[in-house]
């Protein structure tokens, strides 16, 4: 039989791959060392928080109209303006209202005239009436006489009243102390004051005092507050951090114009931040992005969350490692030598990061936090209960597949 050339080395190559898949196979796995990173318990503060945006307001804000019609005459006060509670901010023309006020003045003075001229024969005539000296008829005359004369002279004086308070509206003045923060009208303009009343001057009472109006989801409003801390921040001065303190929580429907707003399908409640202004760095409508801390604790004994989810077991442990177990909710490990003891303890708040610790360590202990096998890191590994994963990820080393779920 005649072994061609390309038979040989086909051959070869056989024999080599075959001796290469034993060599794997027979070979050793390479031990991979495991580390156990540990942390100190230490005092910190701990803090979770929701944020928003809104917009910064004065605390106490009036607007001013007027109930009169007519063209403003004079602004005695701009944007800015400081101003004191019955100071005058502006007048309107009065020559039309002054004008009504003389007539209805003139047939005021008519119907008192008519009226105590009738009194006067009212008067008489019941006394000649009550001596029979005049018939029922010029009686009853009188008297009607003098009660419509009555009604005529008390509408007239109602009327009177009225025109003297409408020249008074068109002197417009402030009606506490404060700044004006807007001013909607100029000289010569014509308002009229028909069904709504026009503003005329914003006036806010107290700049040093003012108060953020932030619109705040509906997923986190169920761990807002009233009391609770926040820091806020607005473009105007992006170096600068702004405290605050929750106030009022505004409760309503998405039919109210204030509380709560539905724009789509995010619903949003109105959260009422007050904030000192002493160096009136806030100025009114600037927008604030708010931050409204939920959970703040300061200087409290805690340990990394991921201490709590550490386990020490398989793959972890070596045939000469010791684990003293407890039974407890929460426990958190320490190592000494190749020795693993569990301690029970109560947690308090936690913000994910960091958990308080109420009992059952103490400040500076050190605790393991997680173990690291190569280049992973595994807070958690246990035989029976195993943290969530990507189904499509590979799991840490030397775990087989019977251990998945």
């Amino acid at each position: 039989m005649k072994i061609t050339k390309k038979k040989i080395v086909l051959t070869v190559l056989v024999i080599a791959i075959a001796g290469t898949v034993i060599w794997v196979l027979n070979s050793p796995s390479p031990k991979k060392e495991v580390t156990f990173n540990t942390a100190i318990v230490t005092k910190q503060n701990i803090s979770n928080s929701v944020t928003a945006t809104g917009s910064i307001e004065p605390v106490t804000k009036v607007e001013i109209g007027t109930q009169v019609s007519g063209i403003i005459d004079k602004l005695y006060v701009d944007y800015n303006s400081v101003v004191t509670k019955g100071q005058i901010i502006a007048e309107m023309d009065k020559v039309t209202l002054q004008s009504e006020l003389d007539s209805k003045q003139a047939a005021y003075n008519g119907s008192k005239a008519e009226y105590e001229y009738q009194q006067k024969k009212y008067v008489r005539n019941k006394t000649l009436y009550d001596k029979s000296l005049i018939s029922d008829t010029e009686y009853e005359e009188a008297v009607y006489n003098y009660e419509k004369a009555k009604s005529s002279y008390e509408s007239q004086k109602a009327e009177l009243a009225k025109a003297k308070r409408n020249l008074a509206y068109a002197t417009i003045t402030s009606p506490i102390d404060g700044v004006v923060i807007s001013r909607d009208v100029e000289e010569g303009q014509t308002v009229a004051a028909g069904f709504e009343t026009p503003t005329l001057f914003t006036i806010a009472a107290d700049l040093t005092q003012m108060q953020v109006v932030a619109d705040v989801d509906e997923a986190d409003i169920g761990g807002v507050e009233e009391g609770q801390r926040v820091s806020f921040t607005v473009d105007a001065y992006p170096n600068d951090t702004f405290e605050g303190k929750v106030t009022q929580i505004r409760l309503g429907d998405e039919n109210s114009s204030n509380n709560s707003s539905t724009s789509s399908t995010v619903v949003t409640y109105e959260v009422v931040i007050s904030a000192q202004n002493p160096e009136f760095k806030l100025k009114p409508r600037l927008t604030a992005n708010v931050t409204i801390y939920i959970l703040d604790k300061k200087n409290v004994l805690s340990v990394p969350a991921k201490a709590l989810r550490f386990t020490p077991e398989a793959p972890l442990l070596n045939a000469n490692d010791k684990v003293v177990d407890c039974q407890a909710e929460h426990k958190v490990w320490t190592l000494e030598g190749n020795t693993f003891t569990a301690h029970p303890v109560k947690t308090g708040i936690t913000n994910d990061i960091y958990t308080e610790i109420i009992d059952g360590v103490t400040e500076g202990m050190k605790i393991v936090t997680e173990a690291t096998i190569g280049q992973s890191a595994y807070p958690e590994i246990s035989a029976n209960k195993n943290p969530e994963q990507n189904p499509f990820m590979p799991g840490p080393p030397g775990r087989n597949k019977k251990d998945k779920k």
